[in-house]
């Protein structure tokens, strides 16, 4: 079980109220804006990470939207620590919620400092099965790399596969201000939603775990006053 939050939910600026007005017109998908790995270019990697591993608990770190849509089984959940890596809008997004156009971010973790997050493990399967799906979905686009990494949790440290920032991938965007991070989020939508929605989600989960991150707070406010600046009424 995750430990309960020892800190209260904090009231965000961002809503999902503002950001529906302020992205009503949907966007279709663009499948060129981003070329996607099949799962038969995807398993190498899948079996070299790996390979060796068989018989141990399997565990992930979760850092952005993984924490509210895991879409993998969970056998347990528990509030970790990484260290040597923080959380960070550093990956440019210009499909799913963005455009080539208007690019949105989506979370990496870059290196320097530490990042709380949520550990799960896996149910007991074959691990190449167990980690498909979310090998799949992080790792097709090109924008991580994968390690295994100490997870420091209150019940001991464990191994978990965690997704880095790939720092070789053009979408890699660096370290950028919390002001055009915030241009950027507030300004754009793909066919999977506004990038605005990613952050609040990933924010609202980490207030109601009591995980405090400073980047991702100051961000909600600086995107929420972009949103409210283009919303009539507002």
């Amino acid at each position: 079980m995750t430990a309960m939050p020892s800190l209260p939910a904090r009231r965000l600026d961002l809503s999902l109220d503002l950001i529906a007005r302020a992205h009503a017109t949907p966007v279709p998908d663009d499948p060129s804006a981003l070329g996607m790995l099949s799962d038969a270019e995807l398993r190498p990697g899948l079996e070299a990470i790996t390979a060796g591993r068989e018989g141990h608990d399997i565990w992930v770190f979760a850092y952005g939207s993984l924490m509210w849509r895991p879409e993998f089984p969970v056998a347990e959940s528990r509030i970790g620590t990484v260290r040597g890596f923080h959380r960070r809008f550093c990956l440019l997004q210009r499909r799913f919620r963005g455009t080539p156009e208007r690019p949105g971010f989506v979370l990496a973790l870059d290196r320097g400092g530490l990042c709380r997050g949520v550990v799960f493990r896996l149910p007991g399967m074959e691990i190449r099965e167990a980690l498909m799906p979310v090998w799949r979905r992080e790792m097709r686009g090109r924008g991580y790399v994968a390690r295994w990494l100490p997870v420091a949790t209150e019940a001991g440290t464990v191994s978990a596969l965690t997704f880095l920032a790939n720092r070789a991938n053009e979408r890699y965007a660096g370290r950028l201000s919390d002001a055009e991070i915030a241009e950027k989020i507030a300004a754009a939508c793909g066919h999977a939603g506004p990038s605005a929605e990613y952050l609040f989600r990933t924010v609202e989960a980490c207030e109601r775990l009591g995980i405090r991150d400073r980047h991702l707070w100051n961000l909600q406010g600086l995107v929420a006053a972009r949103l409210r600046a283009c919303v009539p009424g507002t």
